[in-house]
């Protein structure tokens, strides 16, 4: 989800300033990466309705745009960073990194990578390629302090103490994420990079590279740069991609709207004022100031985001929330066979349901009654429900049922109101019993409308039901 709400404030940054939006696969990572997940990430941008300028299915002028397949380009960047010497070899076991980082914390000094490599003799080199040693790529920071302009945080400086040199090549020639971005960024002609706040700590690294490319010819500017706050989960710990709750999948198999969702998302660092929460993306897009951007962490409240999905359901045309609700209306979501599906019902009480949903997949348990031959009691409700005397105020309620008109949900109101009154009940309690007889549960839609929809004979039938329970 923190990578979603990342995407959607590029989208919305670039939309509002009518500018390009790069959508790039990065799929360097073989054993992470498959064609699997590419197609699953497309799905993804789709169903979110994000759209992009340059990139997968769209193409552009800077093609192609997963990293995979670019390979040749960051071969060839990493041997001009070694030619010119912004680059050298490093032939450090990980072994020898990690005790001279103990040393160095043991003597409170900074723990990052010490220089070794950086000026070896030629006898040097000759000795560890003996051992066979095989090296990887570092670039070689500059010994000066870096500063830059964060579009959420301003102004930010790192001294040279604080970030060392740094890999961008593996020992099997495999380029990094530290290498193949800001080339890709160079070469794609990036502008403006909003990402997570966890990469922060490498934009300086990505700054001194940027210069280097551009003394080499290979980019032309150094791109803006704002970092997001993290989104908290529970307990107040940034949310992870290993938790549950953080998986786009689970929202949507829950019935989330993309429109919902992503009105949520934005909430987290930003607002569009201080008294609207629900708004559209259109709305979202024409008011995206980045500078409005809040850097202090931001906690995912599903609660919030349920609430908000669930004044996107309500603001939907009826119709089309029909159409969004049809995977739970058949299999294998639908607990009642295709044949027993009864698109009329469904039609009739679509507009109800519309108005009790916080997301799409409950309205399978709350319209499961009208298409199954007998409801599915929750016992719970069951004893909630049946309270001493439900029996006789159930024969009363059935009595009434049968002499009203069953053209008006009024006219039902109006006979278990009388069936409540009669055993000194108000309407609150008289129908509580009826609810769970033809229902199943104590909870659903509005109870005088689903019997007019569910039918007279069939309703009937259920108190009947109900009363034959009670009595066993």
């Amino acid at each position: 989800m923190g990578l979603v709400r990342t995407a959607l404030f590029n989208w919305a940054f670039a939309r509002h300033h009518q500018g390009t939006l790069v959508f790039r696969i990065e799929d360097t990572d073989a054993a992470r990466d498959s064609e699997e997940s590419y197609n699953q990430l497309l799905d993804a941008m789709r169903w979110l309705g994000f759209d992009w300028d340059e990139g997968p299915e769209v193409g552009g002028p800077h093609a192609p745009y997963r990293q995979s397949q670019r390979m040749d380009l960051y071969k060839d960047v990493a041997a001009k960073l070694l030619d010119a010497g912004h680059a050298y070899h490093c032939y450090c076991s990980q072994e020898e990194l990690d005790t001279r980082r103990e040393a160095a914390r043991a003597a409170g000094k900074p723990s990052g990578y010490d220089g070794h490599c950086r000026d070896l003799t030629d006898a040097q080199v000759e000795e560890y390629k003996a051992q066979g040693r095989t090296p990887i790529v570092r670039f070689r920071m500059p010994d000066e302090t870096i500063t830059f302009t964060d579009l959420v945080r301003g102004e930010l400086t790192f001294t040279p103490e604080n970030v060392p040199d740094y890999g961008i090549v593996r020992a099997n020639g495999a380029p990094l994420y530290t290498l193949v971005n800001p080339v890709d960024d160079a070469l794609m002609e990036i502008t403006h990079i909003l990402r997570g706040e966890d990469l922060l700590s490498s934009t300086p690294r990505q700054v001194a590279l940027y210069k280097a490319l551009i003394e080499l010819g290979i980019a032309k500017q150094i791109p803006q740069f704002g970092h997001l706050p993290y989104v908290m989960g529970e307990g107040n710990k940034k949310l992870s991609k290993r938790d549950p709750q953080s998986s786009l999948n689970l929202y949507r198999e829950r019935g989330f709207l993309p429109e919902g969702l992503l009105n949520y998302l934005s909430l987290l660092g930003w607002s569009l004022s201080a008294d609207q929460d629900i708004f559209s993306i259109d709305e979202m897009i024409a008011a995206f100031d980045i500078a409005d951007v809040q850097p202090n962490p931001a906690r995912f409240d599903l609660k919030k985001c349920e609430a908000i999905n669930a004044d996107h359901i309500r603001l939907l045309d009826v119709k089309d929330f029909t159409e969004r609700c049809a995977p739970w209306l058949q299999a294998p979501f639908a607990p009642w066979a295709p044949e027993d599906f009864d698109e009329s019902k469904w039609n009739a009480i679509a507009a109800h349901a519309q108005t009790r949903l916080k997301v799409l997949s409950e309205i399978t348990d709350n319209v499961d009654f009208l298409f199954l031959s007998e409801p599915v009691f929750d016992e719970a409700s069951w004893t909630k429900a049946m309270k001493e005397g439900s029996d006789a105020l159930l024969r009363t309620a059935r009595e009434k049922l049968e002499s009203a008109d069953w053209t008006s949900a009024e006219s039902l109101k109006e006979a278990v109101l009388a069936a409540g009154e009669a055993h000194g009940l108000k309407l609150g309690k008289a129908q509580a019993p009826v609810r769970v007889a033809v229902t199943g549960r104590t909870v659903g839609l509005p109870l005088f409308e689903s019997l007019e929809v569910l039918g007279k004979e069939k309703t009937l039938a259920r108190i009947d039901a109900a009363l034959a329970k009670l009595a066993a």
